[in-house]
C-alpha cells in the first residue's frame, strides 16, 4: 500500500510540475517546484565551475551552455520521476504482470519500457489495474515529449526575439552598452527623434522579456551570443539613458522615455523578486560617476539642467533599478558594463564623495 501511495505522489508532484511550469503559459507559483529548485541548484555549481577559468573567451562558452544542458536535465529528470512512480505503483500490483518480476529493479525496467513505449513484450499486463497503468504510463510519456518539444520551440522562439533588439542596440549605445554613449550618438549622428522610437521598442521589449521569462524563468540563463552583450546590461543602459534623459537633459521628449523607464523597471522589480535577488533601493553609482557623465553629455552638445538639481532626481530613479539589477548581474555572472553589474568594490554605501572604485 505505501509503494502505491508513494508512486502515485511521485507522479503527481512530476505532472504537476510540468502542467504549471510549461503549459500554464503564466508565472508559476508553489512552495515545492522539483524543476526550478534542480535549475537553480545546478546553476551553482555550473557558475562556480565557469568562474574558475580566466580566459573570458572559455569562460562565457561554459556558462552559455548552461541553458541548452539543463533543458536536457529536466527531461531526463521528468522522465526518471515518472518512471520511478508510475514503477512503484506496479510493483504494488505485481502479481497482475507475467511474468511476475522478481524484484523492484525489474518492475522499473517494465516501467521504463511503457513509458517509452518501447514494448519488447517480455514482460506482459495481464490484469486490469496493470493494463489501465501501463496504457496510462505510455500516453504520459508521449504526452511528455509533446509538451519538452513543444516548450523548445517556445524558448528558442521567445530568445532569438529577446536578441534582436540587443544586437540591433550595438549600433546606437556601443558594446558593452552604455546610456551614456546611447545619448551621446544619438544627438552625434542627429538622431535624436529616433531615440523616442528607441524608448519606445524596449518598452514593448520590456513587456515581451517580463512576461516570457516569468512563464518560463529558464529563459534568463541563455547567454547572448554574441561579445560583451546581455540581456541584463542592454536594459540596464537604456533605463540609465531614460533617467538620464528624464532628469539631465533638455533636449529629448520625456514622454516616451518616461513610459519605457515605467515598464523597465516593472521589469527588474518583478524578477528580482521572482529570483530572490537584491530588492535594496539605491542611487548605485558615487556622484562623481555622475558629473563625469554631466561633463560627456554636455561635451556632446544637449543643454543641461540644474546639476544639484538633477543629481537629487537622478539618485531617486535611478534607485527603482539599479541594486537589483546589479545583483541579477551577479547572479548570472554577467561581465560588469558601465554603471551596471558587480559593483561590490564601489563604497556608495554612506561613502564620501571623493572615494573611488578598486
Amino acid at each position: 500500500m505505501s509503494e502505491l501511495i508513494v508512486g502515485l505522489l511521485m507522479v503527481w508532484i512530476v505532472l504537476r510540475d510540468l502542467f504549471v511550469g510549461v503549459i500554464v503559459p503564466r508565472p508559476a507559483r508553489g512552495r515545492f517546484r522539483p524543476s526550478n529548485m534542480l535549475v537553480r541548484w545546478s546553476w551553482r555549481v555550473w557558475r562556480w565551475i565557469g568562474n574558475r577559468s580566466t580566459d573570458i573567451v572559455t569562460r562565457e562558452a561554459r556558462l552559455g551552455a548552461f541553458g541548452p544542458a539543463v533543458l536536457i536535465l529536466l527531461l531526463v529528470a521528468w522522465v526518471v520521476g515518472l518512471m520511478l512512480g508510475y514503477g512503484l505503483v506496479l510493483h504494488s500490483i505485481r502479481d497482475q504482470i507475467k511474468p511476475m518480476p522478481a524484484n523492484i529493479g525489474t518492475t522499473f525496467y517494465f516501467s521504463a519500457v511503457s513509458l517509452l513505449t518501447i514494448g519488447y513484450g517480455d514482460f506482459v499486463p495481464v490484469g486490469p489495474y496493470a493494463r489501465l497503468i501501463a496504457l496510462t504510463e505510455g500516453a504520459t510519456g508521449l504526452g511528455v515529449v509533446a509538451v519538452v518539444i513543444s516548450l523548445l520551440f517556445s524558448l528558442y522562439g521567445s530568445f532569438q526575439r529577446r536578441e534582436i533588439l540587443i544586437i540591433a542596440l550595438d549600433a546606437l549605445a556601443g558594446a558593452p552598452p552604455s546610456g551614456v554613449v546611447l545619448l551621446e550618438n544619438s544627438l552625434r549622428y542627429g538622431m535624436i527623434d529616433h531615440l523616442e522610437e528607441t524608448f519606445d521598442e524596449w518598452k514593448v521589449w520590456s513587456a515581451e522579456v517580463l512576461e516570457s521569462h516569468l512563464a518560463y524563468p529558464i529563459l534568463a540563463y541563455f547567454r547572448s551570443s554574441h561579445d560583451n552583450e546581455s540581456w541584463i546590461s542592454a536594459i540596464g543602459a537604456v533605463l540609465d539613458a531614460t533617467v538620464l534623459a528624464l532628469t539631465t537633459v533638455e533636449d529629448v521628449h520625456r514622454g516616451p522615455a518616461k513610459l519605457a523607464y515605467g515598464v523597465g523597471t516593472h521589469l527588474v522589480e518583478d524578477l528580482s523578486w521572482f529570483f530572490n535577488t537584491s530588492h535594496v533601493h539605491e542611487v548605485g553609482i558615487e556622484r562623481f560617476e555622475f558629473d563625469q557623465a554631466c561633463e560627456r553629455l554636455a561635451e556632446a552638445g544637449f543643454t543641461m539642467t540644474d546639476r544639484e538639481i538633477a543629481w537629487a532626481k537622478f539618485s531617486e530613479l535611478r534607485s527603482a533599478y539599479a541594486i537589483p539589477l546589479n545583483e541579477m548581474g551577479r547572479h548570472w555572472s554577467i561581465p560588469p558594463t558601465q554603471w551596471i553589474g558587480d559593483r561590490s568594490f564601489l563604497p556608495h554605501r554612506g561613502g564620501n564623495g571623493d572615494r573611488h572604485e578598486h
